[in-house]
């Protein structure tokens, strides 16, 4: 079999637990509690060995985002996970509830972190302060943090304390699906997350991407029994590439109903405090 190692990779997502301490209005595991009992999700964290197992395999200055449905600070040996990706690009998304708590972990460990401020969030002035305590708690050090504002969230409290203000903007709550502004389509008409991405959640299921479903449709492997690599170069995942590649992305489950191609979309557009003179680009010396 010709070998392609991990050629795209680019961005993996590690599920060190899939419990979470925030209860979010727009949360799709809540809705299917509620309605789908039969499809809600086993709480629990990874088996260290297997994220050792993982890291082991991965390749140098890709990007591991330590979380996927779950709140990755609730991982009871997060900071050991940490150490284990010093040759990847480290980041978290997290609600910040347990930032101060666990801060001896993610200082000067962790490369990246977003904070995730959700609209209408009660809990949004507790969460301010926690992360107002933890950035003077960090000072310089890494990591370099950001704030994620989903939906209709007022910045302005922000200004002054990021440097980065993310806007994302909601869909349903089931899937990537229902946007409030249409999601923005690459140029080539294949979706990005899917030419560069996987998720490994906590059981060691692997998935063509994060996009939430409650059902595996878009399990490709299993880490536990088979090598990242040969789930990456496997031929469930090369078929569906090559509809991917063909338009044909309605005949792959899970892809057949997301309205997502891997570009972000935001919101109101903010300038995040970055001003450029137009003559720059126009008279910038690059000899």
């Amino acid at each position: 079999m010709e070998r392609y190692a991990f050629n795209g990779l680019a961005n993996v997502n590690v599920e060190l637990t899939n419990r979470c301490n925030k209860q979010c209005w727009m949360c799709g595991r809540r809705k299917v509690e509620a309605e789908s009992p039969e499809l809600a999700l086993k709480y629990g964290d990874m088996n260290f060995e297997l994220v050792q197992k993982i890291a082991r395999q991965l390749p140098p200055d890709i990007v591991v985002q330590l979380h996927n449905n779950g709140e990755g600070l609730m991982y009871p040996h997060f900071g050991k996970a940490v150490d284990l990706f010093d040759r990847q690009i480290t980041n978290l998304v997290s609600n910040g509830k347990l930032l101060v708590e666990k801060a001896d972990e993610i200082i000067g460990k962790l490369d990246t972190l977003a904070i995730s401020i959700i609209e209408a969030d009660p809990e949004a002035d507790e969460q301010y302060e926690i992360l107002k305590e933890f950035l003077a708690i960090k000072g310089d050090r890494k990591p370099f943090t950001n704030v994620r504002l989903n939906g209709e969230v007022d910045s302005k409290r922000y200004e002054n304390l990021v440097d980065l203000k993310i806007k994302r903007t909601l869909h349903s709550p089931m899937g990537s699906f229902n946007y409030k502004k249409d999601p923005t389509i690459p140029e080539i008409g294949i979706c990005l997350d899917f030419l560069n991405h996987i998720a490994i959640n906590r059981e060691g299921k692997v998935s063509i991407c994060v996009r939430f479903d409650p059902k595996g449709l878009g399990v490709i492997g299993d880490a536990n029994t088979d090598s990242l690599e040969s789930i990456w170069n496997s031929p469930k995942r090369r078929e569906w590439l090559n509809l991917h590649i063909q338009g044909r992305r309605k005949d792959i489950p899970l892809c057949s109903y997301c309205q997502f191609w891997g570009v972000p979309t935001a919101g109101v557009s903010e300038k995040n405090n970055l001003v450029l003179d137009e003559n720059i680009v126009i008279n910038n010396d690059t000899k």
